[in-house]
């Protein structure tokens, strides 16, 4: 099967996480993905390493988010540089960036600028916070957008203060998002483009305008916490505007009752989903809620029904407790760890684990070598792995100029 997105070209103006990572999913899917990058410096996320771990000269960091893609050197303060990017916009299909307000304006790459060079490219844009309001200049930060958006108040029990996510997940989500509106955008572009060559389409389906067929797409860190707790805030913006309560302990969710959280067992810890607590009760064999009308006290006993529970649990092995409640069908499973993860056969099932590879940056020209994860997705059972580790930076800069910009040269 052909890649979805073979034929599609990407420029990736972005850094750091989140519009890397839009890139990383169109990589994934077969576009042509060149990142345009600071000489000397690059892209920053090269040198924002995580557990200070470093692979050949940039981070692992970067390593993980930038794989398959092309790295092509270019100072945007530079007439020179600046016009041979100009000349890979009209050939481009998308680019994204994550600049600062007035930034692209400056440097006459915002929007409609870039939209005179090539009106069907799809244009990119995150921020942090948006283009308009108070936060406009603030730092659009994973850690920092976790923290204005209420996210912190759902984790961790209730006599703890805001905890925040362990990744980045502002970043994953925001670019998510952008990779779905720049992928909604294609459509709409392929759609137009077919209706303004066929007289014969039918008259009564919506008009799609066909002179300008490209998008812009925009898309804040803000705005994808936000719509992440949709679930949260529907509940608190039709329950009289009452804030998240979190559980005195086994806090899993802070808008759902007893049973669900994680507890501690005799040797290890358990997950227990929701689900009615009479089945939950009869098959621990906890009397203390084995009683007819415990299920109408999921919310407004939560707390103590989690205490009961907390305290049963501990009397016996995790091992234990999922035999007997597997046996009676109650959504649970023990809590596991990387290492206990990896060996799994259902992760080894899934195919997950991927080994990305690039020439290294030393005389003696050694592989190098990443172990990261592949894109989940599957089309008609094919799995997307790309072995092309992130690449070294400027060195498709040459090759560029002498196919892409030789060519549109040649066609001028």
């Amino acid at each position: 099967m052909t890649q979805p997105l073979k034929g599609i070209t990407v420029l990736e103006f972005s850094q750091y996480l989140a519009g890397p990572y839009a890139g990383l999913r169109l990589a994934d899917l077969g576009a042509r993905v060149i990142k345009i990058e600071r000489p000397g410096s690059g892209d920053a996320c090269r040198n924002l390493a995580t557990k200070d771990l470093w692979v050949d000269g940039d981070s692992l960091l970067f390593h993980t988010i930038n794989r398959n893609k092309e790295s092509f050197c270019a100072d945007l303060k530079n007439p020179g540089d600046l016009a041979a990017v100009r000349q890979l916009i009209r050939q481009a299909d998308v680019m994204t960036h994550n600049f600062r307000p007035g930034v692209m304006e400056k440097i006459g790459l915002d929007y409609t600028s870039v939209q005179a060079i090539n009106p069907r490219i799809i244009y990119g844009e995150v921020s942090g916070y948006g283009n308009e309001g108070p936060w406009v200049h603030k730092p659009g930060q994973d850690l920092l957008a976790q923290a204005v958006s209420g996210l912190g108040w759902l984790s961790g029990n209730r006599d703890q203060g805001p905890v925040p996510l362990g990744l980045a997940i502002a970043d994953m989500l925001c670019g998510t998002h952008l990779a779905q509106g720049i992928l909604a955008a294609l459509v709409r572009r392929q759609r137009a483009t077919k209706r303004s060559g066929n007289d014969s389409v039918n008259k009564g389906a919506e008009e799609i305008e066909t002179g300008n067929t490209g998008a812009k797409v925009q898309v804040s860190l803000l705005e994808s916490m936000i719509d992440f707790q949709f679930e949260g805030l529907t509940t608190y913006l039709n329950n009289g505007q009452q804030s998240p309560s979190r559980s005195e302990i086994a806090n899993a969710h802070a808008f759902l009752g007893a049973p669900y959280g994680i507890y501690q067992t005799k040797d290890h810890w358990i997950a227990i989903s929701m689900g009615p607590l009479g089945p939950l009760a009869e098959a621990l064999v906890c009397p203390a809620l084995n009683r007819n009308d415990i299920d109408k006290e999921a919310f407004s006993q939560r707390d103590t029904i989690k205490a009961t529970l907390a305290e049963h649990l501990r009397t016996q092995s995790t091992d234990y407790w999922m035999q007997r409640l597997n046996a009676a069908a109650i959504w649970a499973s023990e809590v596991v760890d990387y290492d206990t993860l990896l060996q799994h056969p259902a992760f080894k099932a899934v195919a997950m684990e991927l080994q990305v590879s690039r020439p290294a940056q030393n005389a003696r020209g050694n592989e190098v070598t990443v172990t990261t994860t592949r894109c989940p997705l599957q089309i008609n059972g094919q799995r997307f792995a790309s072995h092309r580790a992130a690449p070294v930076l400027g060195a498709d800069t040459a090759h560029i100029r002498q196919t892409l910009l030789a060519k549109q040269e040649v066609a001028q």
